[in-house]
């Protein structure tokens, strides 16, 4: 019982969030400074999944070692993007490393 209103409480809460967006439009205006704050949002909530995901695969302990294909394909991933800046270059040598990296080198 009590998952199920938990569940009912979030879908309403979630439901009011993204209504009230549509329900008052444009007639909400937010200061230069919150606009500029809020570019960040989604660069901000990628770090916040794929780092974990980096640093502890599959919710374990940390692991710093060359062993974590997902620690080395990130960091290769991170160096192609500053070195390039181009996405689709960065996705697919990113996942190219880490698939060589699973299979090829850690077996």
């Amino acid at each position: 019982m009590t998952y199920t209103v938990a569940i009912l409480g979030m879908a309403v809460v979630t439901f009011i969030a993204k209504a009230s967006v549509f329900i008052l439009g444009d007639r909400i205006r937010f200061s230069p400074l919150v606009r500029d704050a809020l570019d960040f949002v989604p660069v901000t909530v990628l770090t916040a999944i794929a780092v974990p995901l980096m640093l502890a695969p599959g919710g374990g302990d940390l692991q710093f070692t060359w062993r974590n294909p997902q620690l080395v394909a990130g960091i290769a991933a991170i160096l192609i993007a500053a070195v390039t800046r181009k996405q689709l270059l960065t996705i697919t040598l990113g996942l190219a490393i880490f698939f060589a990296w699973r299979f090829g080198v850690i077996g």
